[in-house]
């Protein structure tokens, strides 16, 4: 299992800050409502071209505390503010993976609650490097219904082996917490 992470890790982190090609998508929005999870990351205040870093050192703490086992989803990345509006070394973010309330992990990981339970959601197929355009697309759509931002945007990474997917159709949810306005 710790070898198809470390698989994983690194495929995201080689994706994330790739350019690649981004076929044209629809995107179809909605909203939903989600129980909280627990999860475990790395957060970090920098530019996304620390991806490949933060990923390395997420998944090397979490084969040292033997926390595979009680992964319980996809990694994810959480990101608090926006690069349109942030400079690179001010970006606030994390990675990590969803897992069960008993595990206990320790430094350099933090043990959060993804607590947003109305959130508005949506795929997108592509690149990593180019989720902000489906974040874009789900925030005007979010307008354009009477809803705000109410949190920070979750990515759900869905491909299980990102290295064997071409980029163009690689798979990401995108969920950001909202609320009417």
């Amino acid at each position: 299992m710790s070898q198809h992470i470390a698989r994983i890790a690194s495929a995201l982190s080689i994706l994330f800050v790739a350019v690649g090609f981004a076929a044209a998508q629809d995107v179809i929005v909605t909203v939903k409502d989600v129980e909280p999870f627990p999860y475990c990351a790395v957060s970090h205040m920098g530019p996304y071209t620390d991806m490949a870093a933060v990923i390395g050192e997420l998944v090397v703490a979490m084969q040292t505390q033997g926390l595979f086992p009680q992964v319980r989803g996809p990694m994810v990345g959480v990101y608090y503010n926006w690069p349109g509006n942030t400079k690179p070394e001010d970006l606030s973010w994390e990675a990590g993976f969803a897992i069960t309330a008993q595990a206990t992990p320790k430094l350099p990981l933090v043990k959060k609650v993804w607590e947003y339970r109305t959130v508005a959601v949506a795929l997108h197929v592509g690149p990593y490097a180019k989720g902000g355009t489906t974040i874009e697309k789900i925030m005007a759509w979010m307008a354009a219904q009477g809803y705000e931002a109410s949190g920070p945007v979750l990515e759900r990474y869905l491909d299980m082996n990102p290295m064997a997917v071409k980029p163009e159709d690689l798979r990401t949810e995108i969920w950001v917490p909202c609320k009417k306005k």
